[in-house]
């Protein structure tokens, strides 16, 4: 969608500048209206390194004692402007108001506190204005030299903690006595920082000696580096985890078995360090842990178990259950730790996720505990284990509405009801139904300056298992650990919202297992959708910028000789359809090769418009298999610079092929035939997707964001082109976003008509996307943006476009585009807006291709979404 923009109106400026000059005078001059005569508003925390910043150093203003009133709406500081807007004479009764409980705050208690500061003309009022802005504003930061002292020597601590011990720290107050504002400038110096001469580990206990040197490898201390105290707790949480995986039972569990000792008494610069790692002062050997009971009680209060409960057993696990409501096995299959194996957290953390994540209990208590031995052993290294499990509710309603904005749909909303049906076998599987639509509109085709309405109607119903449907047992060839689940899904959905609409059904059986919290794979057997076209008939109604090519072509036909003008009194009269003189032109080659360069043109538009018909108005069924694999890092502390892969395959069709029929659907204008399954022309094709991203942080918290996606679509047997909501297309907020959806990018650098260019699709996609992120506040970020790409066609399947990749042509065929956007973070939502603009737009002819000289400032090319593009 592109944005609104301002004509050359003197008299609309001027009402913008008016507006940010009202703005800017309200903002000056309400910051300091509850500030004290002889007090001083702190506007700034400013931090100046004299000898160079260092990576760090970002970190160092989290120190500062005292910060300003945080800058929220449009950079000012809002909560400080809602505060202000407070008539200041309450400010004193509303202080104390707020201290007591809010069941007290009544007009009982405001009147007893009017009446005790001698305000009796007030009593009675219920200031809720007055209430709203001092409860949601802040009251203004005032200047206290104290904490400016405090705050120096924090900075100087950290400094110190980072390694840097001879670190300087001074700053210097700023007062603007007629503004009664304040700034705080920080002066820094670090100097030299002090170096590990030497690093040494002492460890008295062999085993545990023996497995860190196993590991030196990966250590994070090493000699020459800077004395961080950060990479030495990270070095500490390193040890921990890697002895507790070896079965070491709350290893280091109060932080008093590892340290380190720098011996500083040579030298300041360099210090020998070392490791310790002791049990106690009698440096007692460590024991391997292994797990004794495993008991689990499904009760519906925790005082239930053992009391009103019966024991069953399964595999070493011991089970307590008030009925027989849920199978043991169901449950069982999601216990990841076992009777008598070696202590590991990471398997007691994944089946606290696994029961969780079964959607049918809640988790009164998970407690794992050594057991007490008695005299003789105290403490025998066998861990208990207990889960106490409350089942959720039998059903779950839940209604909602969800706005959402798309550059086709506009603003639309999204009503649904779910319901889920917990337990529906007993085996913990969960019924999920879902009703919604969406609803909004689109522009008016046939009137462009109108809009109509456009919407989305479906239902779905997925059944889903806590574990794989397969005839055998898998869990040699798939551990417990992966987590594997299922479900069978079934769809089907109403569409209206580009005239024709359509009707879609789907079905289809998911297997999912998840490796780890970075790995995860998805196998889709029997994704089945069929697509039919509503209202076939009524194309050219809808898409007015083919049926003006039809128009044209149409009359250029007509008029071209004898043939053409026996054609159009037919047409006339209605004994030919629009499609039989499609298909009459295109057949014609003697037409065709009487054709001038503008005919040869309009007629390679027209082949175009015929194809967009063909595909849009298809009815199609797809049954295909789907492969996902994901490996992703992103959101994960110990990958500040994340990587993420998302591969997908899909084959499709050859199951259907065994079963076809010989009868076809007599093709489209230009389509071939297709055979059929029950009338309907089925899909064959196989389809890859990759999507890479790779993040690099820099200063603490800015961003940079590479993202790699490769899409090709192969048809083959019953398809000579892939589907068109199988196939690619350019355009939108997550993609190249100087171009629309379907806003005639592409396909590659063909210079067809861009009226029929719109709605292309291809079944070849490369985009490269680079975006630097870089935040302001807590609230907003700024992002600067390139994106890159195109689609195109594996061969030349429609002669004079010119959509065929070859590898010494590709690069220029990409459409490039450039710009900047602003995220605001408003609770766990983030809303993006994106300005871009064309810089390189390949389906310009030769020499105009480059935009820079029509480069439009005030004209970019606005996306509006919630969310990261990636």
């Amino acid at each position: 969608m592109s944005c609104k923009h301002y004509k050359n109106s003197p008299q609309k400026y001027y009402k913008i500048i008016s507006f940010a000059t009202f703005v800017t005078l309200l903002y000056a001059c309400s910051t300091t209206k509850k500030v004290p005569d002889g007090e001083y508003l702190l506007t700034e925390n400013k931090f100046t390194f004299e000898d160079g910043r260092l990576p760090f150093d970002s970190e160092l203003k989290g120190y500062v004692q005292q910060k300003p009133n945080k800058k929220q709406f449009l950079f000012m500081p809002l909560g400080l402007l809602l505060y202000n807007a407070a008539n200041p004479k309450y400010d004193t009764i509303l202080n104390e108001y707020m201290t007591y409980p809010s069941e007290m705050r009544t007009q009982k208690l405001r009147d007893s506190l009017f009446i005790r500061y001698n305000m009796k003309s007030s009593v009675g009022k219920s200031l809720l204005m007055d209430r709203l802005y001092h409860n949601w504003g802040s009251p203004p930061v005032i200047l206290d030299q104290t904490k400016a002292e405090k705050g120096a020597e924090s900075i100087s601590k950290r400094l110190t903690y980072r390694g840097y011990w001879d670190a300087e720290v001074k700053f210097k107050t700023k007062i603007d006595s007629a503004a009664k504002k304040a700034a705080v400038t920080y002066f820094i110096t670090h100097k030299d920082p002090t170096y590990i001469k030497e690093y040494y580990y002492n460890i008295p206990d062999p085993v545990i000696h023996n497995l860190y040197q196993q590991k030196i490898n990966q250590t994070l201390v090493r000699s020459g580096q800077i004395l961080d105290q950060t990479v030495l707790e990270k070095e500490v949480t390193r040890i921990n985890e890697f002895m507790r995986d070896y079965g070491y039972y709350k290893f280091n569990n109060f932080n008093d078995e590892i340290y380190f000792v720098a011996d500083s008494l040579k030298s300041r610069k360099q210090v020998p360090l070392t490791l310790e790692i002791h049990k106690d002062s009698l440096n007692s050997p460590y024991k391997v842990s292994t797990i004794g009971n495993i008991d689990v009680a499904i009760v519906n209060e925790s005082g239930e178990y053992r009391k009103s409960t019966t024991k069953d057993s399964l595999r070493g696990i011991r089970f307590h259950k008030i009925d027989n409501k849920y199978q043991t096995r169901s449950i069982w299959r999601n216990i990841i730790v076992g009777h008598k194996q070696v202590y590991d957290q990471k398997k007691l953390d994944l089946t606290k996720r696994n029961i969780l994540s079964m959607n049918n209990f809640s988790i009164l208590k998970a407690k794992d505990s050594l057991r007490q031995g008695g005299d003789k052993s105290p403490n025998d290294s066998i861990i208990d284990v207990l889960y106490i499990l409350k089942p959720l509710p039998k059903y779950e309603l839940k209604v909602g509405t969800d706005v959402n904005y798309s550059q086709i749909l506009n603003l639309g909303i999204s009503p649904s009801v779910d319901l889920t049906t917990r337990n529906v076998f007993k085996g913990a599987e969960n019924l999920s139904t879902s009703l919604s639509g969406t609803f909004g509109s689109i522009r008016n085709p046939k009137d462009i300056s109108q809009r109509i309405l456009a919407y989305e109607l479906s239902a779905q119903a997925s059944l889903n298992f806590p574990r794989l449907l397969l005839p055998f047992d898998y869990y040699k060839l798939i551990p417990k650990r992966y987590s594997p689940t299922s479900s069978i899904v079934l769809g089907a959905a109403i569409q209206n919202n580009i005239g024709l609409g359509r009707v879609n059904f789907n079905t289809g059986l998911n297997y999912l297992a998840t490796v780890n919290d970075r790995v995860s794979h998805r196998l889709t057997l029997f994704n089945t959708q069929l697509s039919l076209t509503k209202n076939k008939s009524a194309y050219y109604s809808y898409f007015t910028s083919d049926e003006e090519v039809r128009k044209e072509i149409f009359e250029n036909y007509f008029q071209s000789g004898q043939v053409g003008h026996d054609t159009q009194i037919k047409f006339l009269a209605g004994n030919l359809t629009i499609d039989e003189v499609s298909k009459q032109i295109v057949e014609d080659v003697n037409y065709r090769n009487s054709l001038d360069q503008t005919g040869a043109d309009l007629f390679t538009a027209f082949t175009g418009v015929l194809v967009n018909k063909d595909r849009q108005t298809q009815d199609v069924l797809i049954s295909s298999m789907i492969y996902n694999y994901v490996y992703n890092e992103i959101g994960k502390k110990e990958y500040p610079n994340a990587f993420y892969f998302n591969g997908k395959v899909e084959l499709a069709g050859n199951i259907l092929s065994v079963f076809n029929q010989r009868r076809n659907d007599g093709g489209g204008v230009v389509t071939s035939p297709q055979r059929t399954i029950f009338g309907v022309p089925y899909a064959q094709f196989v389809k890859f997707d990759f999507d890479v991203r790779k993040y690099f942080k820099f200063n603490g918290n800015q961003t940079l964001v590479l993202r790699q996606f490769i899409g090709v679509g192969i048809p083959y047997g019953n398809s000579t082109s892939m589907p068109v909501i199988r196939s690619y297309f350019n355009g939108g907020s997550n993609d190249i976003r100087a171009w629309v959806a379907f806003g005639g990018l592409g396909p590659a650098d063909s210079q067809v008509d861009e009226r029929v260019r719109t709605y292309m699709t291809d079944n070849l996609k490369l985009t490269t996307n680079i975006e630097y992120r870089i935040p302001f506040t807590d609230m907003y970020e700024g992002a600067l943006f390139t994106d890159i790409g195109n689609t195109w066609s594996l061969k030349n399947y429609n002669d004079g476009y010119g959509d065929e990749f070859k590898f010494n042509k590709f690069l220029g065929q990409v459409g490039v585009g450039s710009g900047f956007g602003l995220r605001v973070n408003i609770a766990y939502i983030t809303l993006r807006l994106d300005f871009a603009y064309k810089i390189y737009d390949p389906n310009k002819p030769n020499g105009d291709r480059w935009r820079f000289k029509d480069f439009q400032p005030f004209k970019p090319t606005l996306n509006v979404a919630f969310g990261y593009p990636f």
